[in-house]
């Protein structure tokens, strides 16, 4: 049984390496789009590399996320959790040191390997960690320190673009991997899971991931209407074909899908994808919006979109107590439709945009919509499944919104019709932006009937309770662990 009190100082040490190495990848989430508009411009890249450079690290830790949680069971927590740390931090020198689109593209995939694995690391070492009686106040400050990096994120990433150069964006992440890493490695006991001597379903990981990329590649370069596109698009649908038969077959499956039995979880599911999606379409346009059209600095645009992250940092946890009197069902309806409101009323961000008249209510509207829901949404997941599969409920649904927010970085351009120069020309960007902040808003709705009539109105007395309920992420909802280490 773990035995370390949180108190003690290598309590407080495991604490800061797991923030540390989460915040990494929470801030690489936020700030990169900040810094869009001036990685094109000094890499002489079009929109589509734009997307990759989001998609290609969305891409693998989204297909990759649960064969690192795997890995660190089998493996070590500590021993994968530092090899995460360190590919990460290798990754993003590589991204700060691109000479061109292609390079960068090509370490942001590998930056999602490294997240993949530090990710659930951080969380599976605290859970390993600590005394069953300090394990949660751990998670709940782990988290919510997190949610700060991630609030941080656009407003830092801004000032370095404006100041130091958009590849400080990514240089960042070395010298915190430097202070992390030896603190983990001398302070962090190792910890393994005895149960954990399956076989790993490399094969299952790699064909998520590919039919990801696959698909994603289709999408972005749709409007050239080649041949590769269209291959493209086939194979896609093939490998996750393929994905599935391998998974329902698998002795030993990544993602077992007979969790999809459960109707409720395939329910939220559906719900997460929608949400999300929206989230990572608004996150992604917003930024250029409000550089190309507005006109404001990185600086502005970043610090602008700070209120959705305050609000999720000081409400989240009010919000889930309040799931837990009434029941996940009203909030799940009522909080899409506060997120559809706001991005309609982002129609009015336009060139000469006021903060306070145009932008803040837009992402005040935003902010109570994604409070209201985050918290339940998670609840929800862990209420549709065995207790001892939490962590396997929260890992699928973490993987669904990170998928479902690059599909809609890939496909919201194609759909409003953007050219590869759009975000050069003010004008033709701000064409795009309206339709796309309606086509988001439209999915929102559809989550929000989604959850009226598939989500119950109470989860089951005995399931698992969320442990994060202080979050922060814009991007994705909180990551759970199993509640039986």
């Amino acid at each position: 049984m773990p035995d370390v009190r949180l108190a003690s100082p290598q309590g407080r040490w495991i604490l800061l390496t797991t923030v540390l190495g989460s915040s990494m990848a929470l801030l690489d989430s936020t700030v990169v789009n900040v810094a869009l508009p001036r990685i094109g411009r000094d890499l002489d890249a079009g929109l589509a590399a734009l997307q990759w450079t989001v998609n290609a690290y969305m891409v693998t830790l989204a297909g990759l996320i649960l064969l690192g949680g795997a890995l660190g069971d089998r493996f070590g927590r500590r021993r994968i959790f530092v090899l995460g740390v360190l590919w990460f931090a290798a990754a993003s020198l590589l991204c700060g040191l691109a000479p061109n689109a292609g390079v960068l593209i090509a370490a942001r995939a590998l930056q999602g390997i490294g997240g993949a694995l530090l990710t659930p690391g951080s969380l599976a070492l605290i859970q390993a960690s600590f005394h069953p009686d300090d394990r949660g106040r751990a998670v709940g400050l782990w988290s919510g320190f997190g949610g700060v990096g991630a609030a941080v994120g656009p407003f830092l990433g801004g000032w370095l673009v404006d100041g130091a150069g958009w590849r400080w964006v990514f240089l960042l992440n070395v010298p915190l991997a430097l202070l992390c890493a030896p603190i983990a490695l001398r302070h962090v006991p190792e910890s393994s899971d005895e149960r954990a001597h399956t076989r790993f379903d490399v094969l299952g990981a790699v064909l998520g991931a590919a039919a990801l990329a696959l698909l994603t590649y289709a999408l972005i370069e749709a409007r050239t209407a080649s041949w590769a596109v269209a291959l493209s698009a086939v194979a896609g649908v093939a490998a996750a074909v393929a994905f599935v038969v391998v998974e329902r077959r698998g002795k030993d499956p990544m993602m077992p899908l007979d969790v999809f039995a459960s109707r409720q979880f395939t329910a939220v599911n559906l719900v997460t994808l929608c949400v999300y999606a929206a989230f990572g379409g608004f996150f992604f346009l917003a930024a250029l919006q409000l550089q190309v059209v507005v006109g404001w600095s990185a600086l502005a645009a970043g610090t602008a979109l700070l209120p959705t992250t305050v609000l999720m940092l000081l409400l989240s946890a009010r919000s889930g107590e309040l799931a837990e009197r009434l029941g996940p069902r009203l909030q799940l309806t009522v909080g899409p439709l506060f997120c559809a409101a706001g991005m309609v009323l982002m129609l009015r961000v336009g060139p000469g945009a006021s903060y306070l008249a145009d932008v803040l209510p837009a992402l005040l509207v935003l902010g109570v919509g994604m409070v209201t829901l985050v918290a339940p949404l998670t609840a929800s997941v862990l209420a549709a499944v065995d207790t001892a599969r939490a962590g396997l409920a929260s890992g699928v649904n973490n993987a669904a919104a990170r998928a479902a927010g690059l599909v809609a970085v890939a496909a919201l351009p194609l759909l409003t019709g953007m050219g590869e120069e759009a975000y050069r020309s003010a004008p033709a960007f701000d064409d795009a932006f309206g339709p796309a902040m309606l086509i988001c808003a439209g999915v929102l709705v559809a989550g929000s009937v989604l959850a009226f009539t598939t989500v119950r109105r109470r989860p089951s007395p005995d399931c698992a309770r969320p442990e994060c309920r202080t979050h922060g992420s814009v991007l994705t909802p909180p990551l759970e662990g199993d509640p039986t280490s």
